[in-house]
């Protein structure tokens, strides 16, 4: 989400605002003037009376989730899709138990908002033992788990910094690109105060600007690096979308002419139709040519990249430092000497970079020459059991862009990044992070916040068990997304690196327990398909006759029919994490 604004803009003014706003009117009336329309939450009793106050806000809708950790994943997809996000917990119980997503988001530099309703303000210091506590009468165990996974801390328990404290969070969160908590006291959300005014957030936006001589310093290097090699290329990483700079990317790849790759986890950031869009590098699991046209550069320009063991396939990239640029959100590295060039935002760097650097279409063309395109997988027999490349096959073909793909992780994380999303297809993918289940509740998310985009989620059994309940969610706020729930009997991401009978699920009905779950309230559409012909007869009714239903695609899959690529991950990192212990 672009925000260059220099103040919140107040666009929100439903109704004649009291001069003395209660807290609970002025956390809801922020978090409308900052975009959020939606806040997803679980009601218990420490924050029960602050919702009463955010169903109140006209320009906000409260939805109620399952439970708190889905709570918190949905909060992650709708930030995917709108720039930030807010979701609202009880004191401990609750916010320990959305702790694991607000840690997702703070992995993918998403704005959520987490606010928790606090004991009352009566308590602190009272020597009082509370419910919802570990048994002391010390309230700090849930502020300190979220210290590590939050860039700032708000604990509301005194009307006069309230406002100060509420704001300076938002700011942080929208600054920062990263989660924030606020703890607000059970007894003061209807409390009016003077200093809660309708005014605009009164902070600015603007990110700190490029330091003028490092900026100039680190271009001019840049410039001298990339014109002297005969082969560059560039590559798109994850930080991008934090230091919303994907616009800029395409500035320099329009006008630099290098072949265009992204990191797996950027997948979705820079439009796949691109002329010179070349794939994903993700080392030995890079799409065809691609690691082939990167690992042979002269010249790497990496931005916003992160070289984590998932990025890289547990670290199998072939890359040489004295060939690498690294273009961090704040900061320019070039070459294996480390010259660093501090103070310099990525857009401003990339822009300046963009009407200096020379042309060069020598490995795009290089590219071309190895170039073959795909082949297709083997013609299915007539009933035959159906495949997982046939199935991606035919997910490819519904693909358009009115929708947006949701991976989760396991199989569906090389399957996806397989998929070539056509002009105005999203693409959402917990690569760092990687938590299991998480694409349950980002597809509510997701689909809540962007409902002009049609979900489509590929989710593997075992992750589908692990958040199932929030399809009653989806159903509750009338969204059409389609899962395809791939049912191979187990957690194979991590049988591929790892045997063990711990990785065998128990089987579920998955469309009886969707129907059960919908109970006649609702629009749902379930379908179970264990070959090609009922596969296409089936995507056909969801895009067709059932558009405006949530459809769930139930696929039986083998349990050994996985991608190479899931395979090669088994293979690396099996052998990672057997490695003898060093003396």
């Amino acid at each position: 989400m672009e925000m260059e604004t220099t103040t919140v803009p107040s666009n929100s003014c439903n109704g004649v605002v009291p001069a003395e706003a209660t807290l609970g009117q002025h956390l809801a009336r922020r978090l409308v003037q900052i975009g959020v329309s939606d806040v997803f939450s679980v009601p218990g009793d420490y924050n029960m009376a602050l919702l009463d106050y955010l169903i109140a806000e006209p320009g906000l809708n409260l939805i109620g989730c399952c439970n708190e950790l889905n709570a918190g994943y949905a909060a992650d997809g709708y930030a995917r899709a709108r720039g930030v996000a807010a979701c609202a917990v009880t004191f401990t119980v609750g916010g320990l138990s959305i702790l694991n997503a607000i840690a997702g988001a703070y992995s993918g530099s998403l704005p959520v908002i987490c606010i928790v309703g606090g004991p009352s303000s009566n308590d602190y210091g009272s020597n009082r033992i509370l419910h919802h506590t570990i048994g002391l009468p010390d309230f700090s165990q849930e502020l300190r788990c979220f210290q590590t996974v939050t860039c700032y801390q708000a604990v509301v328990n005194n009307l006069e910094d309230a406002r100060e404290l509420i704001d300076t969070a938002i700011c942080r969160a929208l600054k920062e690109s990263k989660p924030v908590y606020i703890s607000v006291s059970c007894n003061l959300a209807g409390i009016p105060h003077a200093s809660f005014t309708p005014h605009p957030i009164p902070y600015t936006l603007i990110p700190v600007e490029s330091k003028k001589t490092s900026l100039e310093a680190a271009v001019d290097a840049a410039v001298s690096f990339l014109n002297n090699a005969s082969k560059p290329v560039m590559v798109g990483g994850p930080k991008m979308r934090a230091a919303n700079a994907t616009n800029t990317f395409l500035k320099l790849a329009d006008a630099c002419g290098y072949p265009v790759a992204v990191m797996p986890s950027a997948k979705g950031l820079i439009p796949e139709h691109h002329p010179h869009f070349i794939g994903t590098y993700w080392g030995a699991a890079s799409t065809p040519f691609c690691a082939e046209t990167v690992e042979s550069a002269d010249a790497y320009l990496f931005v916003g990249p992160i070289f984590d063991d998932t990025n890289t396939l547990s670290y199998s990239l072939h890359l040489k430092e004295a060939k690498k640029i690294l273009v961090e959100p704040d900061r320019v590295v070039i070459g294996d000497d480390g010259s660093t060039y501090d103070s310099v935002r990525m857009k401003d760097f990339l822009s300046a970079l963009a009407g200096m650097v020379r042309r060069n279409e020598t490995g795009f063309e290089n590219h071309r020459r190895m170039y073959v395109g795909d082949g297709y997988p083997r013609r299915s027999k007539e009933n035959e059991a159906l495949r997982v490349n046939v199935l991606f096959q035919h997910i490819q073909k519904m693909l358009c862009g009115e929708m947006v793909v949701v991976a989760e992780t396991g199989d569906s994380w090389f399957n996806c990044q397989k998929l070539k999303l056509p002009p105005g297809c999203g693409y959402e993918v917990q690569m760092e992070y990687g938590s299991i289940g998480w694409s349950v509740g980002a597809t509510l998310g997701y689909a809540q916040a962007a409902p002009e985009k049609r979900v489509v989620a590929c989710i593997g059994d075992g992750s589908f068990q692990m958040t199932a309940q929030e399809v009653s969610t989806m159903l509750e706020c009338g969204q059409n997304s389609i899962i395809f729930l791939i049912n191979n009997g187990g957690y194979t991401i991590e049988a591929v690196i790892h045997g063990g009978p711990y990785n065998v699920i128990k089987n579920w009905n998955y469309t009886g327990l969707v129907d059960a779950i919908c109970n006649g309230k609702g629009k749902c559409w379930t379908t179970k398909v264990g070959c090609e012909e009922e596969l296409i007869e089936d995507i056909d009714g969801a895009i067709g006759a059932n558009k405006d239903c949530l459809c769930v695609i139930e696929v039986m899959i083998h349990k050994d029919d996985t991608s190479r690529e899931l395979l090669q991950l088994g293979t690396i990192c099996s052998a990672a994490k057997s490695r003898p212990s060093k003396p």
